[in-house]
């Protein structure tokens, strides 16, 4: 299932849970955004795109920022004219929740958080109940250091006059 939509003058092949950068736009204030401009709707594996007045796709706001630097460099030749000029685009990535059409609904699945958990490490316990303690790692022994033996020079060679 996936449809093509317009948004920001170029074209985009979406599909329910994808991730897409448009250019930057005003969501709503629940970070909702709709696309009204579908081109073209493929409702099963393998069926072929049609064009669909009727069908609307729905996505949530994830991030807004700018993309990389690109340097802009003008120059004329034997006029000692060169300007440099830097440009970040500003983006808006929205992931796509829904495709409606002709009735039918495809939703994407919720998205997993990630949620960071501390290890510890769990103490030993022996057959007694007893906590056993962890062994300390041994140091490796520190190497003597040795003094550098400075490069002999060599004489430098004798010029003939």
């Amino acid at each position: 299932m996936y449809a093509v939509i317009r948004a920001g003058g170029k074209q985009y092949r979406v599909a329910p849970g994808d991730v897409i950068r448009v250019e930057k736009t005003s969501a709503g204030a629940d970070g909702k955004l709709e696309f009204s401009d579908v081109l073209a709707v493929s409702g099963a594996e393998g069926e072929i795109a049609r064009p669909q007045s009727e069908a609307r796709v729905v996505g949530e706001v994830v991030e807004e920022g700018r993309y990389d630097k690109i340097l802009v460099f003008h120059y004329k030749r034997k006029k000692q004219y060169k300007r440099l000029r830097g440009h970040r685009q500003p983006f808006t990535a929205v992931r796509i929740t829904e495709i409606a059409f002709d009735g039918q609904s495809f939703t994407a699945p919720e998205p997993q958080t990630k949620v960071a958990q501390l290890k510890k490490a769990a103490p030993e316990i022996e057959a007694g109940g007893e906590v056993k303690p962890k062994a300390k790692a041994s140091k490796p022994s520190a190497k003597k250091k040795t003094a550098k033996k400075s490069a002999t020079k060599k004489p430098a060679p004798k010029r003939k006059k």
